[in-house]
């Protein structure tokens, strides 16, 4: 069979195992661009060595001086209102802004929040996300929790925060809402064949705090977090139609950099068996682990891809089949782990035409020289399954 070549989409793409000086910039600068073996210090307004040795003092969500002020000038968000007033806030309610630019003379350790009072800012956070009660629109909530948790993640790097469980399972909380967020973005898309501007922002920060949480788990090796190896496993999935990294450093040794019990985690051993799928264009194998072992999250990150794979298998039933004899979309479904009403559908998307028997019966006739990808490669036919199922309602309920 000939090797299939993935169609690049574009896609925002994670990162290795860094220095600790890009674990510094990487929550305010652009995409890091130094490699596993290239541990060069960089020196720029947010250089480490630049910054006083703070320790965060500040109880509040919001440092008092910063709710004084945006309650004057009337910058507050819609979730941080005192009873719907644009000028009235609260200790309880208003949370700390992201600040791109910061001077290393205007820090104050009573303007950084310790760790406590971060873990608490973003469970706030998290709530609010969380919740079905408020009648926003998801994109107000994710653009407000978006801001948030940079800030969080602003103020553990000012602080050189890098050890310890609680700094871990922050950065592993906020991966998991970027992961979710890209999930609900593409499912409440208005334009279909079109992503929004704030799909693009959220991956580059999901690939970012990603990078950040390895340089984390790289500095507590001595320590054992129970979700390192399904996060690993995040940087694969999003890999999975690149050969090399975007430093040019092939996957193949990026994976000789992680420890033996990541490589052997079952987790680990999911993505590469659907990275060798993928690859190669086994697309039955390729669906059938999704259905059968995806986790939650690994799930929505895969999403994207099975568009994409599915169209390649439709195109092999249609190149491969016999002219005289059609081929049933009942047989497709069970291939592609459809429902017949979706194949129908998605025979259209990629140009080919059906019929239906005198019986009854819906076919698709082959050697059609019609067929195309789908021009909205976003658009996307649930997985029939039921273990999957769940997934899809869990992300509008609560999740984290």
């Amino acid at each position: 069979m000939e090797r299939w070549q993935p169609r690049g989409r574009g896609r925002g793409r994670g990162r290795g195992r860094y220095s600790s000086s890009s674990f510094g910039q990487s929550n305010d600068s652009g995409p890091s661009k130094a490699s596993n073996h290239a541990r060069k210090t960089t020196t720029n307004r947010n250089d480490a060595e630049d910054l006083p040795n703070l320790i965060g003092t500040c109880p509040f969500m919001c440092p008092i001086e910063e709710r004084t002020q945006r309650e004057r000038l009337r910058d507050l968000a819609i979730f941080e209102r005192l009873n719907g007033n644009p000028s009235k806030s609260s200790s309880t309610l208003a949370v700390k802004k992201f600040c791109r630019t910061i001077s290393s003379k205007d820090l104050h350790n009573v303007d950084l929040r310790p760790l406590p009072v971060l873990q608490h800012t973003l469970n706030h956070l998290l709530t609010i996300f969380e919740s079905k009660e408020h009648e926003h629109p998801f994109e107000a909530v994710h653009d407000f929790v978006f801001d948030r948790t940079r800030s969080i993640r602003q103020d553990l790097s000012m602080q050189n925060i890098i050890t310890g469980h609680q700094a871990v399972n922050i950065y592993e909380q906020i991966v998991k809402f970027h992961i979710i967020s890209q999930y609900k973005l593409r499912r409440n898309s208005s334009n279909s064949n079109a992503l929004s501007p704030m799909h693009h922002l959220n991956m580059e920060q999901l690939t970012k705090t990603l990078t950040s949480l390895y340089h984390l788990y790289d500095t507590n090796r001595t320590s054992s977090f129970t979700n390192e190896a399904e996060f690993y496993s995040f940087y694969v999935l999003l890999h999975l139609d690149s050969n090399h990294q975007p430093t040019g450093e092939s996957l193949s040794l990026w994976f000789k950099t992680l420890p033996f019990s990541i490589i052997k985690s079952k987790e680990m051993m999911f993505t590469r068996k659907l990275l060798r799928c993928f690859r190669f264009g086994n697309y039955k194998s390729f669906l059938h682990y999704v259905e059968t072992e995806a986790s939650c999250l690994q799930y929505y990150v895969l999403e994207p891809y099975i568009c994409e794979i599915r169209a390649f298998g439709l195109g092999c039933l249609n190149h491969g089949g016999y002219k005289l004899n059609p081929y049933p979309l009942l047989d497709i479904c069970k291939v592609l782990i459809m429902e017949e009403c979706d194949v129908e559908s998605f025979c259209k998307d990629c140009g080919l035409d059906t019929f239906v028997s005198d019986e009854g019966v819906k076919f698709m006739p082959t050697k059609q020289t019609s067929f195309c990808y789908p021009k909205g490669s976003q658009r996307y036919y649930p997985l029939v399954s039921n273990r999957l199922k769940k997934f899809y309602d869990e992300a509008f309920g609560e999740m984290l």
